[in-house]
């Protein structure tokens, strides 16, 4: 692999991270050159990241303005949530059926993990990363290709909506329940309730996420 690649695979994720954190938020123009120069990296990098940001849907390019940060509205959310919700009540599905034993086990200290973080201070970009780490280990178990692509388009754009959804300690709390109810039915090889709990779960961060 070529050192660019190398490169343009670091850059890529660094760059997702600042815009899920909210370092970059929507209508953040990407100028090529000044993240080079930010990031301390040749502009080739930085130009293959930004595409890959474009085809993840996280930004978008218009002509004679560049590329910039992608903006999701109420109407869009509405409409990613209710797509997401059907897609991941399908992962969870599909993961109940496929879990190992060790998956349960890693699924269940995964939730134990963001329990004991109800302690500490809410921290956006902490508590948005461990709700997508959770989301994206059920979609590895249940092994579905496209599945898993569609999803991790649709959470970038759910990323872009701004809200202070992980401030709340109410909201923090409902997440971590929610997600012990996922793993209790996958657990139990109950696939139809993972299902249910997972479409449960994504219905209730929408409603969540848009309350002012």
């Amino acid at each position: 692999m070529a050192e660019c690649e190398l490169l343009a695979e670091s850059v890529h994720p660094t760059l997702r991270d600042r815009i899920f954190a909210g370092e970059l938020p929507p209508g953040t123009a990407l100028s090529v050159p000044a993240l080079a120069a930010k990031l301390n990296v040749s502009r080739t990098p930085v130009r293959e990241a930004v595409q890959q940001l474009i085809n993840d849907g996280l930004a978008v390019y218009t002509r004679n303005a560049g590329a910039k940060v992608e903006t999701v509205d109420d109407e869009p959310i509405r409409e990613v949530f209710a797509v997401r919700e059907m897609l991941d009540g399908l992962a969870g599905y599909q993961a109940t059926l496929r879990a190992t034993h060790q998956q349960v086990a890693d699924l269940m200290a995964m939730v134990d993990s963001q329990r004991s973080m109800l302690d500490q201070p809410a921290d956006r970009r902490r508590d948005s990363r461990l709700d997508l780490d959770f989301h994206t280990a059920i979609r590895g178990i249940a092994a579905n290709k496209p599945l898993r692509e569609a999803l991790f388009r649709l959470d970038a754009q759910a990323h872009l909506y701004r809200s202070d959804m992980w401030a709340s300690e109410t909201n923090r709390q409902l997440v971590v329940e929610e997600h012990e109810r996922i793993v209790a039915a996958i657990r139990a090889g109950d696939a139809e309730g993972a299902r249910a709990a997972s479409c449960a779960h994504v219905a209730g961060l929408a409603v969540r996420i848009r309350r002012r």
